[in-house]
């Protein structure tokens, strides 16, 4: 079976990076993706797609993206479900990123490439 998507768009806002109770760090952003057809107004439409990053990609994110960053975004979709404060069950479809790629200027690009990525073998789930 194969869970895989790819997606490039660009950070709505910058990063929120937190620590767990173990330790890992996670860093979740909206990433903003326009769709390649016109609606019939003649408009491009644009989805919002939460990602979620660990570990060391979230260490990469939380220093280099910035809102409006462009960005490749390798991953899987994850949906999950929890229970908010009022004791509803809420269900949410995010992307788990194990790559993120700067496409922005040389300049960003070369910082990145810096570091060693590697996608983290370490997921919580």
């Amino acid at each position: 079976m194969i869970n895989r998507i790819v997606l490039c768009g660009r950070a709505t806002k910058d990063p929120e990076t937190r620590s767990t109770s173990t330790g890992k760090t996670v860093s979740t952003f909206t990433l903003a993706c326009e769709r390649d057809f016109r609606n019939a107004s003649g408009d491009k439409e644009t989805d919002f797609i939460p990602i979620v990053c660990w570990a060391k990609t979230s260490d990469i994110v939380e220093k280099y993206v910035r809102k409006g960053s462009l960005l490749n975004v390798d991953g899987k979709l994850q949906v999950r479900t929890y229970e908010d404060k009022e004791g509803k069950k809420r269900t949410i479809t995010e992307v788990v990123a194990d790559r993120v790629y700067l496409l922005g200027s040389k300049t960003e690009r070369q910082a990145v490439d810096q570091e060693e990525i590697t996608p983290p073998d370490d997921l919580p789930f």
